[in-house]
């Protein structure tokens, strides 16, 4: 565990792809997804927050605070990040996406150790040649940038990390830690693969 780091889970979206449904709540071997997130998360930080635009109860149940954005409207990750930002007390931040349930047992240390070497304002995973961008260390004093930049309109996460010094990590051993389930049709495939095993 690193005790300065505050996890964010990023569960706000609207879940588009899983046919509008609240991707973060979906069930995957009788828990949901962002459960998974949360164990995995858990034991590298302090601290978790549950960035939340809907079903705020239900995630308040997994034992963590749960933040909704503070811009209306499902503004994306980085309105999630955002409130999280606001929020935590520690000095860095990690996230990391409600449909990833396998994510890597050392995400934050090795963000961390990339952070530190390369003297980053934000560290990314990276595998191959994807950068999984919901996978990221911030330095929370990064607040006020982020609010200028949502303040004129930016939205998408590549823009604002261009905008800034990041070290990048390669994750190429652990690269199928980065999946994600989007879809109702991925989690279905999951799920069968499991009864298959």
């Amino acid at each position: 565990m690193i005790e300065h780091v505050t996890g964010v889970i990023l569960a706000g979206g609207q879940g588009r792809r899983m046919g509008g449904i609240d991707k973060g709540l979906q069930e995957l071997r009788g828990r949901p997804m962002a459960l998974w997130v949360l164990e995995r998360l858990a034991p590298q930080v302090r601290s978790v927050l549950i960035s939340a635009n809907q079903n705020l109860g239900r995630y308040a149940e997994f034992g963590c605070p749960v933040l909704p954005d503070r811009i209306a409207g499902f503004a994306g990750p980085l309105a999630g990040l955002q409130a999280a930002l606001a929020q935590a007390t520690t000095p860095l931040l990690v996230t990391a996406p409600c449909d990833s349930p396998f994510l890597p047992a050392d995400l934050v240390a090795r963000l961390h150790a990339a952070l530190s070497a390369d003297q980053a304002q934000l560290a990314v995973a990276r595998t191959g040649e994807r950068v999984h961008r919901a996978f990221c260390l911030v330095r929370r004093d990064l607040l006020p940038q982020l609010d200028a930049f949502l303040a004129a309109g930016g939205r998408k996460v590549g823009l604002w990390h261009a905008s800034l010094k990041v070290a990048e990590v390669v994750f190429d051993d652990e690269a199928e830690a980065f999946g994600n389930i989007n879809s109702a049709e991925e989690l279905l495939a999951l799920q069968a693969e499991d009864r298959r095993q």
